[in-house]
């Protein structure tokens, strides 16, 4: 049994990433994965593949997660499931792709193109830059093919779809709200399936901790599963509660956030 010193920042951190994917259309791994890190560190198991047992977890997570969130949205009327139609089915096979390939690929050089899309993006978000009203979303080959190019860029930098769905709508003149909610739409099937990828991958592997399912570490599922369910919902209804203007302020502070973080790893890797 963990020690409440364990169980508490535990519980903390899984209401603030349930909190965060409920307002802004995110899956929350970047709370996650540090918090599992930690804790694998502090009972000294995972070894040489805590880092994929993190990853593993978070995505397990993020089914439950982003399933709470979406449905609040959707309650809302907040999702664009036309949308999500089209774009889904593409952000899953080329999230697969991508991960098939990315060995391959020069993997910092992506990583820093993203680096300085975010940053561009976090600064027209706060700097209130608006597109043309004229600009609209693209039609069901333009979605779909944006779609796999959001899937390929996610498995290759490893950043949730949200992070480029969200702008990408807010772009085409799609409302705050609703880019936010169908965001909230789009994350559950790439959790999905980024959740059954580190199952199968680490189904076979020896050395792995008691508790583990593939790179699926359990007890851990089960902690903050519970506590994002709980809190994606009011994550949603401060969403709803704030101006269209907030809200896209506060996504450009996490942009800025998840661009500073992949920055530290970029230049410490």
């Amino acid at each position: 049994m963990w020690s409440m010193e364990v169980l508490l920042p535990l519980m903390a951190v899984g209401a603030l990433a349930g909190f965060l994917a409920g307002l802004l259309g995110i899956g929350g791994g970047m709370v996650v994965v540090p918090i599992v890190l930690w804790l694998l560190d502090q009972q000294q198991i995972g070894g040489a593949h805590a880092q994929h047992l993190a990853l593993g977890t978070s995505f397990a997570v993020m089914v439950f997660t982003t399933f709470s969130g979406a449905l609040a949205q959707h309650r809302k009327g907040a999702v664009r499931w036309d949308v999500v139609k089209r774009m889904a089915p593409a952000m899953v096979a080329g999230g697969l792709i991508g991960s098939a390939v990315s060995s391959y690929l020069p993997t910092r050089g992506l990583q820093i193109f993203f680096i300085v899309f975010a940053y561009a993006v976090a600064v027209q978000t706060l700097l209130r830059f608006k597109p043309k009203p004229s600009r609209q979303l693209p039609g069901t080959g333009g979605l779909t093919a944006t779609g796999g190019l959001f899937g390929l860029l996610s498995s290759w930098v490893g950043i949730g779809g949200g992070s480029l769905s969200v702008p990408f709508m807010l772009y085409c003149n799609v409302p705050p709200h609703q880019a936010v909610g169908t965001s909230s739409g789009l994350a559950w099937p790439m959790a999905v399936s980024g959740a059954v990828g580190y199952l199968v991958s680490g189904w076979s592997v020896a050395g792995l901790p008691e508790g583990a399912f593939g790179f699926w570490y359990l007890p851990a599922v089960a902690v903050l599963a519970a506590c994002t369910v709980l809190f994606a919902p009011l994550g949603v209804k401060t969403a709803h509660r704030l101006p269209p203007d907030a809200l896209k302020t506060a996504f450009g502070i996490l942009l800025l956030l998840i661009a500073s973080q992949m920055l530290w790893k970029w230049w410490m890797a």
